[in-house]
């Protein structure tokens, strides 16, 4: 079995500052409350590998990774995959934005396989996933609006 999760929101602001600030790597820990740092490893065009860690979770544990990410400002489209794994065989992410309707509809697609070994099964992984994405991604259009209200 696998894990696949989609989610989307629409985001109130312009495209540009839509896709600019949620591409915007280094400024993650700002964006989303999940990560403490965002540190890029290397940068070539389009793409970029970067560590992100998160703050610590109920059990005091701090997990961390590398990821690779590449955008294509031409279609509004970016595609990134962990390079080290942690809990999962694979992950592989799709971020896509489109106009919509009052605004820019960013949308999530992941599909991941958990290792067996991995404290939560794909099922489990799924929920988790699911429930994060729906606050991260609220916590996201508020501080993009927030920023298009103050913008010039």
């Amino acid at each position: 079995m696998a894990g696949h999760t989609e989610n989307e929101i629409v985001i109130a602001a312009p495209m540009d500052l839509v896709w600019e600030r949620t591409n915007d790597v280094e400024s993650w820990p700002e964006l989303f409350s999940e990560y403490a740092s965002a540190q890029v490893l290397e940068r070539d065009g389009h793409r970029v590998v970067f560590r992100l860690t998160m703050h610590p979770d109920e059990r005091g544990n701090q997990w961390t990774w590398v990821s690779e990410r590449v955008m294509d400002p031409a279609t509004r489209t970016v595609t990134a995959r962990r390079l080290t794994t942690g809990p999962f065989e694979r992950m592989d992410i799709r971020w896509t934005y489109e106009p919509a309707d009052g605004g820019v509809r960013m949308r999530w697609v992941q599909d991941f396989v958990m290792k067996p070994d991995a404290p939560l099964d794909d099922a489990a992984m799924t929920r988790r996933i699911n429930e994060n994405s729906r606050v991260q991604m609220s916590l996201i259009k508020h501080k993009v609006e927030e920023l298009a209200c103050t913008a010039p």
